[in-house]
């Protein structure tokens, strides 16, 4: 995990994501999960490109069930951004860091 990626928890998920000011580009992921692993750099780019702007965090699904499950997460990797601690949009698959940056600049617009 990146310098400017964070890692949620079912303790951490209200102050991290819910509460925070900025909007928040969340990546639901598994260790088993092939596709979570080859994506996994590309947030950590995104979390140094909008280091400042944005926040970016992880949760991993195996430890955090029930935000996984508050959520609706079914398939991993699940992005989803959080502003004012709702879902404004959301990536299921492999996505490329061109689309995964539009949709974290469009909750910040």
């Amino acid at each position: 995990m990146g310098a400017n990626t964070v890692n949620v928890t079912g303790e951490t998920v209200e102050s991290e994501v819910l509460q925070s000011e900025v909007p928040v580009l969340v990546d639901f992921w598994a260790e088993w999960c092939a596709p979570c692993r080859a994506l996994a750099p590309t947030i950590d780019e995104i979390a140094d490109d909008f280091a400042g702007k944005a926040k970016v965090a992880k949760v991993d699904i195996d430890g955090a069930q029930e935000i996984a499950v508050k959520y609706g997460i079914q398939s991993i990797p699940t992005v989803a951004v959080f502003k004012g601690g709702e879902v404004v949009g959301q990536r299921v698959g492999l996505a490329d860091k061109d689309s995964l940056s539009q949709l974290l600049e469009g909750a910040m617009g």
